[in-house]
């Protein structure tokens, strides 16, 4: 018989409710809401100082911060989008992950601009996946996003990320320095990768005058733990960012993960969140169904033991656990 991995969810574990606007103070009632008695246990009382919905962590060589939990948005379609963001700045999430190959970078903007929180209260990231074929095109191609994100006078992005290191080395270094040139003019605030690997970020050594990249985006779950470049990237105080931390739901069934999901009553979901959390990776789980986008930020009144970890750590194949890829070393 197959067990639905949700069924054993108490009736507590109910949507957000209407009344928790987008404002600060309505970020605040969701916090209240999520974890209403952080005193009740000395489990929950041990781990409230250490994380919350509002935690962020420092980004190196910079005066910004970037919230713990993000907000990914792959594949969510323009009519969809908005809604979507929407949906998880209310429930409390300050932090959203787009890229040019989303194709929805203006819609991300959008909901924030209709959410009625301030520009400056919201961590927005997107990607470049290929160079434009000369500086100065790869920058205007750049600077075209910052414009579509937000459109204002001194409109910026928090984040800007080279997406992947497939188009090659000098296409690399092309991007890299478009990016370089809106940190300079105040258009982007902090700069990364997502999907390299040591000898990528080694290479950036040459020509980076930005160096460390603060942040590499990478696929990180229990299957897929990718512990060499995240130990580097630790070593070099590179923020490591998460994605795919649901897998995709291609492992809700798991009875490891089943079973520290009823021993907290709570989501699959939710434990992997938790998961990626307490190891120092800032997870962008991505939905586009408003209960789920909710429960994905109710991480808050529970904490992992040690036991749940080391379970957890145990289920790591290597590359082979990949669904997206694993990053190559070499």
């Amino acid at each position: 018989m197959v067990v639905n991995p949700q069924s054993h969810l108490s009736s507590h574990h109910q949507p957000l409710p209407a009344q928790y606007q987008t404002t600060d103070q309505g970020r605040a009632s969701a916090e209240a809401y999520y974890n209403p008695n952080p005193t009740s246990s000395s489990t929950a009382a041990d781990m409230s100082p250490k994380l919350s919905l509002s935690s962020t962590i420092p980004l190196t060589n910079s005066k910004y911060s970037m919230p713990r939990l993000g907000f990914g948005i792959y594949q969510s379609p323009a009519d969809v989008c908005v809604k979507s963001c929407l949906t998880a700045l209310r429930a409390g999430y300050r932090h959203i992950d787009s890229a040019q190959f989303y194709r929805n970078e203006s819609e991300m903007g959008e909901a924030v601009r209709q959410s009625s929180i301030p520009r400056s209260d919201v961590f927005l990231t997107t990607k470049v996946l290929s160079a434009g074929g000369s500086p100065e095109k790869t920058y205007q191609k750049c600077l075209d996003s910052v414009k579509a994100i937000d459109p204002s006078e001194d409109g910026y992005v928090d984040l800007f990320l080279i997406h992947s290191p497939s188009p090659g080395s000098a296409k690399r270094k092309e991007m890299w320095q478009a990016l370089e040139k809106l940190v300079a003019e105040n258009k982007v605030r902090s700069i990364g990768v997502s999907n390299f690997g040591i000898g990528h970020i080694n290479e950036m050594k040459e020509y980076a005058k930005i160096w460390p990249p603060q942040v590499n985006q990478i696929e990180l779950h229990p299957w897929n733990q990718q512990r060499e470049i995240v130990e580097y990237c630790r070593n070099n105080n590179i923020v490591i960012q998460a994605y795919c931390p649901l897998v995709r739901n291609h492992k809700a069934y798991e009875e490891n993960l089943v079973g520290i999901a009823k021993k907290h009553d709570k989501a699959t979901g939710q434990v992997l969140i938790r998961y990626c959390l307490q190891k120092d990776w800032v997870p962008l789980p991505k939905s586009d169904t408003p209960s789920r986008i909710e429960a994905n930020a109710d991480l808050y009144g529970f904490e992992l033991d040690q036991d749940d970890m080391t379970t957890l750590d145990g289920l790591d194949q290597g590359p082979r656990g990949a669904i997206v890829q694993a990053v190559k070393n070499d």
